[in-house]
């Protein structure tokens, strides 16, 4: 998989060009280009023939597994979060020292894209974390994944709002990514059960 746009909504550049940062961006970067389809393949590839035909939930469990192995934690909040009933972030890198890092990455409708986001954001400024990433979906991959999954443009009109908080340092980047092919022979990739999985 690769990345198409990075925009970073947040920047504090005490935050983007320290060391602890950069080390941990690499993670996500590394996390990103290791995802493949079919798994195993090196490159991640989508049957375009059907229209919203790819499920998207297995795409990160590449990206999650290579996180957790460089010591990220998984399906966790930040303590400062404890006891918000809005679902864990994907991972969290956690430093008592110099902050928390969270990282999400999209499966569902704009919607849920919002959760994340405002998570995030909550996060920022109870100083939960110093930095947030959500992964989401460029345009042009819209039209082969799960119909109405959150997509970079869908949140484009509100990076002028989000960049307007106070919240002193932070930093709160959108990665959109992309295939790295469109191939009929491959296999479409799986669908869940639940809310828009189905269309």
């Amino acid at each position: 998989m690769k990345i198409i746009e990075i925009i970073d909504i947040i920047e504090s550049r005490n935050i983007s060009e320290s060391e602890f940062w950069e080390a941990r961006w690499n993670d996500i970067e590394d996390s990103i280009t290791a995802i493949d389809w079919p798994h195993g393949s090196g490159s991640f590839s989508l049957n375009p023939t059907e229209k919203h035909k790819n499920g998207v939930k297995p795409i990160k469990i590449p990206a999650i597994n290579l996180l957790k192995s460089r010591g990220w934690r998984v399906e966790k909040l930040p303590k400062q979060l404890a006891g918000a009933k809005m679902g864990n972030l994907d991972a969290l890198y956690e430093n008592p020292k110099l902050g928390n890092i969270g990282f999400e990455w999209e499966t569902g409708n704009i919607s849920s894209s919002h959760r994340a986001i405002n998570k995030m954001l909550l996060a920022l400024l109870k100083k939960g974390l110093i930095a947030g990433v959500l992964v989401v979906p460029s345009e042009s991959m819209r039209p082969y994944i799960t119909d109405r999954i959150g997509n970079i443009n869908e949140l484009r009109e509100y990076f002028f709002l989000w960049n307007k908080l106070q919240i002193g340092s932070a930093l709160l980047r959108i990665v959109s990514v992309e295939y790295d092919a469109l191939d009929p022979e491959v296999d479409f990739i799986p669908k869940g059960f639940d809310g828009m999985a189905k269309r």
